[in-house]
């Protein structure tokens, strides 16, 4: 492309690590065996154990480094997302990847590392089984597939893919889930597609749980990508609000359970559902969502008649549901979906009360190539392929099933600087 930062310049900047200074800040208790825990019950346990355990432990040292080396700026806040037991997620300034992009370029520009756009790998140049090179093509043009001049370059001590998902390649994610076709968007790049990890495979790369690609429950239909509805719906809505099925106006879900629960329980009502908080919620959550209601995204009303009346949901219904979930904060007692009420949840009952169409897009492949903990490629044999190496979503056997939300860059900085240590001691 010309520009660096892929998916992760458009994301929310958010990393997650258990036991930081601003956990201890704010009085919250966390561990690496919790958070260990959690995203072995968000992958429904098939997630590669060894590679988790190698993420949780090296997940604060991760966070700090991005802090201390790099200088990338954090909100004075600790939040939770669905999935996570306690609150163990960061949000950069801003709340952008681009904040950590622009950190993480400094530094690159300071150590004098020389840095190409607009190149596209070709093949991946191998001899006595062990990785030599790459061949690319200098010049590309992403809207002219046969541009660009080829060039070979030699690796003397390896290389490592860092290509990230395949959440935009229709053709490639539709052999794997055949539910994700052009009717179902996604919250990718366009450039977010297969080319590198398929060239990995040419050469015996093998790849793991490529069937499980992650939905974000909290997009919407309304606009195109990522968009901004996301800061109302999983910064506010799942925290401190319901989501309502407007066919019945009554709730389905614990808001708080993770994306793939979420998604799949949405696919499966099969229709748009709303995601509804109160003036307090939004107030207290300290969140901006100005632009999601500037593009009428989000939308605001002056009471919840008006607000079913929109939506078209039965009135006496919504009022009922209301009522039940200010009850179980009024005892202080988890709601029958299992929701957790934390402190930061609080009676729906305070205008203008603001709602969101609900629906999911492809966000992220927990599928890919199978690396071990040094971040080795493995072949067809579990063998490690000689000098090939990969980090971050381009990976697959972390995440399991599903993955937990700030928990895509936490594995891009632990695996990338393992990775770059490994390869630094090839000779």
């Amino acid at each position: 492309m010309k520009a660096f930062g892929g998916n992760s310049i458009i994301s929310d900047g958010g990393i997650a690590a258990p036991g930081t200074d601003l956990q201890k800040k704010y009085g919250i208790k966390d561990s690496a065996d919790l958070m260990y825990q959690d995203i072995i019950k968000a992958g429904m346990g098939i997630n590669n154990k060894a590679l988790i355990r190698i993420l949780v432990e090296n997940a604060k040292d991760a966070f700090d480094w991005s802090v201390l080396h790099l200088g990338v700026p954090y909100m004075d806040r600790v939040d939770i997302f669905g999935g996570h037991s306690v609150p163990r997620c960061y949000a950069a300034d801003n709340i952008t990847g681009a904040t950590i992009i622009k950190k993480l370029m400094e530094k690159l520009h300071a150590l004098n590392v020389e840095m190409v756009k607009e190149t596209y790998l070709e093949e991946i140049l191998t001899k006595d089984d062990e990785v030599v090179g790459i061949s690319v093509r200098e010049g590309y043009d992403y809207r002219d597939n046969d541009s660009g001049n080829r060039l070979n370059i030699r690796a003397k001590r390896g290389v490592i893919l860092a290509a990230g998902g395949f959440g935009s390649d229709i053709s490639f994610r539709k052999k794997y889930d055949g539910r994700l076709d052009e009717s179902i968007d996604s919250t990718n790049k366009p450039f977010a597609t297969a080319e590198v990890i398929k060239t990995a495979m040419k050469i015996g790369g093998a790849t793991v749980d490529m069937e499980h690609i992650q939905l974000g429950p909290w997009a919407s239909p309304d606009e195109k990508g990522y968009g901004v509805g996301p800061m109302f719906s999983e910064y506010i809505v799942f925290q401190r609000g319901i989501i309502i099925d407007p066919k019945k106006g009554t709730r389905f879900i614990n808001e708080l359970a993770d994306r793939k629960t979420i998604s799949d329980k949405l696919l499966s009502i099969g229709h748009p559902c709303i995601g509804i908080a109160d003036g307090k919620g939004v107030k207290e959550s300290g969140w901006d969502i100005s632009k999601a209601l500037e593009k009428n995204v989000v939308r605001g009303f002056k009471s919840i008649k008006e607000l079913s009346d929109y939506y078209n949901i039965n009135h006496e219904a919504l009022i009922d549901t209301i009522d039940e979930f200010n009850d179980c904060i009024d005892l202080g007692i988890s709601d029958e979906y299992g929701k957790t009420l934390l402190s930061e949840c609080k009676k729906i009952e305070n205008a203008p009360y603001y709602a969101m169409r609900l629906w999911p897009k492809v966000h992220f492949t927990m599928g890919g190539l199978k690396i071990n903990e040094k971040a080795q490629v493995l072949d067809s044999s579990s063998k490690p392929i000689k000098k090939l190496y990969a980090a971050g979503e381009i990976t697959g056997g972390i995440h399991g099933a599903s993955r937990l939300g700030s928990c895509s860059i936490t594995d891009c900085f632990v695996f990338g600087r393992i990775a770059g240590k490994e390869i630094s001691k090839v000779r």
